[in-house]
C-alpha cells in the first residue's frame, strides 16, 4: 500500500471515527435532559399533590373575598 492511501484511509478512520465520538455524547446527553426534565415533572406532581387542597382554599377564599366587594362606579 503506498503511503498516500494509509494516509487516506487513516484521515478517513479518524474522520468516521470522531464523527461517531461526537454522537455518542450527544446522546448521553439527551438522556441527562431527559432525566432531569423527568424529575423536574415528578418534583411538580409531588408538589401539586401535596400542596393542591391548601391552594384550592386560598384561592377560592380570595375569589370570595372578590366577589363580595362591590362594583365602583
Amino acid at each position: 500500500m503506498s503511503q498516500a492511501a494509509a494516509t487516506y484511509f487513516f484521515t478517513l478512520y479518524a474522520l468516521v471515527n470522531d464523527r461517531f465520538e461526537d454522537r455518542k455524547d450527544r446522546g448521553a446527553t439527551a438522556v441527562e435532559y431527559g432525566l432531569m426534565v423527568g424529575l423536574i415533572a415528578v418534583a411538580i406532581i409531588v408538589t401539586v399533590a401535596l400542596l393542591g387542597t391548601e391552594l384550592r382554599d386560598l384561592f377560592d377564599g380570595v375569589a370570595n373575598r372578590v366577589s363580595a366587594v362591590p362594583a365602583a362606579g
